[in-house]
């Protein structure tokens, strides 16, 4: 069964600040894939992100933060970034503090 994807108003703000047009496709591309099997593709998370997962994109670099509403068929993207690690940029930590604030 396929899901419908929808990407929250955050993220899109998160995808839209990132420069580069085609790496901007290309993670566009990668959430659309989560329409197929979403629990399958990412990464479980932990401590404050424990709502969510984390699927690669573009070259290992991004990443895109999403839950899956079974119930619904939908999958929420919530986030998207690079991944910095130790970076206070990093979209985990941004992540993170997003949810701390009730914004994710």
């Amino acid at each position: 069964m396929t899901y419908k994807v929808i990407v929250t108003p955050k993220a899109r703000e998160m995808w839209l600040s990132i420069q580069d047009r085609r790496i901007r496709a290309k993670i566009y591309d990668r959430a659309m894939d989560l329409a197929s099997d979403p629990a399958l593709q990412g990464k479980r998370m932990d401590e404050d992100l424990i709502d969510f997962r984390s699927l690669r994109a573009v070259g290992q670099r991004y990443r895109i933060l999403y839950r899956i509403d079974e119930e619904r068929r939908i999958v929420w993207v919530k986030a998207v970034g690079i991944r910095k690690r130790g970076d206070r940029n990093d979209i985990y930590v941004l992540a993170s503090k997003l949810v701390r604030l009730g914004v994710l």
